[in-house]
C-alpha cells in the first residue's frame, strides 16, 4: 500500500506492518446547503437509453461531462445515483463521468427478485461499461453494494483489468464476511447455527409488500437508526434527513431480496484480479456497516498497487460528508489515467 498524496491539512502517514496509510482527519460535517443536493453540475446529465441486462431489465444510465477519461460510478445499497453528486462536481471538467441506478433502486427497473444478488449486479455493470465505452478505457469506483458490484465484475471478466479497467476506487466497501462482528453478527450467527436463517429471510420477504404499506416512513426511530448506521454523531440533521427520504424511499420488496445475496457476499477471490490496476481503497474509522477492517484487508490482499485511504472521524456515507478526500482519490485515478 502506498500513500495517496494530499494537501488536506494535518494529513499523517503512518506505517502499518510496511504498508502506508493516509489518515485523513476528522472534520465538522457540512452545512445543509453542501449536501449533494446543493451541488449542481455546469450542464445536465445526457441519458444513455437502451441499457438492458442479460435478464431484460432496463437500466437507468446517465453521463455527465464531455471531456476526458471515462469514470463509471456504482452506488450504494438503498439509495440512488445521486449520492455520486459530490463526485460529478468535483470532475466535470476532468472526465465524463457515468452514473446509474442499480436494479430496482432509483429508475432502473426490477425484474424477477430471484435476481437480486450481488453477481447479477456485477452483470448490470458490465452491461452499463459495454454501453458507454465499448472501446475505451474507463475507472470504475463503487460505494458499498457498489464496490461489491465491481468485484464481481472483476471476477466474471478478470481479462478486462489491466486493458478496458485501467483504475478502481472502492469506498467504505467489503470483500466478504460482511456480517461478522457485533449484535447482528451474533443474530445472524445463531440463525445460521439454528438452522432457521433461510426462514427468517424468507419471512422477510413474504412480509415485505405489507409492511411497505405501514406508515413507518419519516419516523424518529428512522433518523436515529439512519444516522447511527451512515452517520457520525455531528452530521447535520438535513443530511440525515435526506438520506433517510432516498433510503425510505426503496421498496421494502427490493432491500428484503437482496438480504441473503448481502449476507453471503464474498468476492475475496477477485482481489488478485484488481491487484493488476491501480486501486485506491477508501475506509472510514466511524463506520458500522462495513467497518474499517473491511478496507485493510481489502488493501492488504492487493498489495503494494493498493492504496489506503482512512478517514478519521467518518462514518458510512463518507463520499457525502468527508467528499473532498473521496473526490481528491478519484482524481488521482483519473489524471493517472489520463496521462497513461
Amino acid at each position: 500500500m502506498a500513500v495517496l498524496p494530499s494537501e488536506r491539512a494535518g494529513a499523517v502517514a503512518v506505517d502499518p506492518g510496511g504498508g502506508v496509510t493516509e489518515i485523513a482527519p476528522a472534520r465538522t460535517a457540512p452545512s445543509p446547503s453542501s449536501g449533494p443536493s446543493a451541488l449542481p453540475t455546469t450542464r445536465p446529465p445526457r441519458p444513455v437509453h437502451g441499457v438492458r441486462t442479460t435478464d431484460g431489465v432496463g437500466l437507468h444510465v446517465e453521463i455527465h461531462g464531455h471531456h476526458g477519461p471515462v469514470v463509471v460510478l456504482s452506488h450504494g445499497f438503498t439509495v440512488d445515483s445521486d449520492e455520486w453528486s459530490p463526485q460529478i462536481e468535483a470532475l466535470t471538467h476532468r472526465a465524463r463521468v457515468v452514473t446509474w441506478d442499480q436494479r430496482g433502486h432509483g429508475r432502473s427497473g426490477w425484474g424477477d427478485p430471484a435476481n437480486a444478488t450481488i453477481d447479477q449486479l456485477g452483470r448490470d455493470l458490465a452491461a452499463v461499461v459495454d454501453a458507454v465505452a465499448p472501446c475505451g478505457r474507463v475507472v470504475l469506483g463503487g460505494h458499498s453494494m457498489g464496490g461489491m458490484s465491481v468485484l464481481a465484475l472483476a471476477r466474471q471478466h478478470p481479462e478486462w483489468f489491466g486493458t478496458r479497467v485501467a483504475g478502481v476506487l472502492l469506498v467504505a466497501t467489503s470483500a466478504g464476511d460482511l456480517i461478522s462482528d457485533g449484535p447482528l453478527g451474533a443474530l445472524h450467527a445463531v440463525a445460521r447455527r439454528a438452522g432457521v436463517l433461510p426462514a427468517v429471510l424468507q419471512g422477510a420477504r413474504l412480509a415485505a409488500p405489507v409492511a411497505d404499506q405501514l406508515p413507518w416512513r419519516d419516523s424518529a426511530l428512522g433518523r436515529w437508526l439512519v444516522r447511527r448506521m451512515a452517520f457520525t454523531a455531528d452530521a447535520s440533521d438535513d443530511d440525515v434527513r435526506r438520506l433517510q427520504a432516498a433510503t425510505e424511499s426503496l421498496p421494502l420488496t427490493v432491500s428484503s431480496a437482496f438480504s441473503s445475496s448481502l449476507l453471503a457476499h464474498d468476492e475475496t477471490g477477485s482481489l488478485p484480479v484488481l491487484a493488476s490496476v491501480p486501486t485506491t481503497v477508501v475506509t472510514a474509522t466511524d463506520d458500522r456497516l462495513t467497518p474499517a477492517t473491511h478496507g485493510r484487508r481489502i488493501a492488504e490482499a492487493l498489495g503494494p498497487r493498493a492504496r489506503l485511504v482512512l478517514v478519521d472521524g467518518a462514518g458510512h456515507a463518507v463520499n457525502w460528508t468527508h467528499h473532498d478526500v473521496v473526490d481528491a482519490a478519484l482524481l488521482d485515478l483519473v489524471d493517472r489515467l489520463r496521462h497513461a
